[in-house]
């Protein structure tokens, strides 16, 4: 059994919106994957939910993206129920910003640095060598422009909070974690509501960033590992959903159950079987199938 959710670009709804599911339903139907129920969810208007007795997620994936794009969009290979777990990536997901290049800002080389930031998310560079070679540009910077960076240019994506919060009001673990840094991730993760936070951490010696990391690198192994830890302290049936933008989040993406790539980098769009393109991040929350008058911390 596959079971699709898809929210079609708002702009376009009303406009084709049938047309455009009759041909999905005739394009899955010559694959070999007839839909056998199409519906709009009763509690979420916007939220179609398609079931398919058997088929291959990704040529439904492809299918509905090519007739609905940019839609948000989620399969699994089951019902879809509210996860236990949420594990989620910080930069351009949780929040609009990347750390690291906005902090360069106040170095003076914020082009050098979101460069290879860029390259990193896209999966051209090696994730660990570009991390060290963008915070070793950053050295003899003062601690004190992080706490000035953090107050003037961070600020969390659009329904971030009501996402965690209403997870956690439905007895979700949420766990933040980033191949960015502790000054940054433990007061997003405070103010958004997560549990747990696993990043990296800036050395700082008198004062000053040394350009040095001080204990082992979070990377897109330590996401996945992270995962897949926290997912087997819930017991056997636990569900993980995660969230995530770039390249080093693809092996957490994997790992999970719902897997969604946020407004995400080609190669961590086709690694997840879910997508959000053209909403915040309710969207998810529609996805799985809560109630607006359930969500918290709107």
């Amino acid at each position: 059994m596959l079971i699709a959710r898809l929210i079609a670009d708002p702009a376009q709804n009303g406009i084709g919106l049938q047309a455009r599911l009759d041909a999905a339903m005739d394009a899955l139907a010559k694959r070999g994957m007839p839909v056998a129920m199409a519906h709009m969810l009763d509690h979420a208007g916007d939220v179609l939910q398609l079931a398919l007795p058997e088929g291959d997620a990704g040529a439904l994936g492809q299918t509905l993206e090519e007739l609905f794009a940019p839609c948000d969009l989620l399969i699994s290979d089951a019902d879809i129920a509210t996860p236990h777990l949420f594990v989620s990536d910080m930069d351009s997901t949780m929040i609009g910003q990347e750390c690291i290049d906005e902090l360069a800002d106040y170095a003076g080389i914020k082009p050098q640095i979101a460069e290879i930031t860029e390259r990193a998310m896209q999966g051209e560079l090696d994730f660990v060598s570009a991390l060290k070679e963008r915070v070793a540009l950053l050295a003899g910077l003062g601690e004190s422009e992080i706490t000035r960076c953090l107050d003037e240019r961070i600020r969390p994506m659009e329904g971030a909070r009501a996402l965690v919060q209403t997870l956690k009001s439905k007895g979700c673990k949420t766990v933040l974690v980033t191949g960015g840094f502790h000054h940054f991730a433990d007061p997003v993760a405070e103010t958004l509501g997560f549990d747990l936070v696993v990043a990296n951490r800036l050395e700082v010696v008198d004062g000053k960033l040394t350009g040095g990391l001080a204990g082992p690198i979070t990377d897109s192994g330590v996401k996945r590992a992270t995962l897949i830890e926290e997912l087997s302290k819930l017991g056997d049936g636990a569900i993980a959903l995660a969230t995530g933008d770039g390249a080093n989040d693809i092996p957490m993406l994997e790992a999970a159950h719902y897997g969604i790539a946020y407004h995400a980098k080609p190669k961590a769009k086709l690694a997840a079987n879910g997508i959000i393109d053209c909403g915040n991040l309710t969207s998810v929350l529609k996805l799985l199938g809560i109630p607006s008058s359930e969500w918290s911390g709107a």
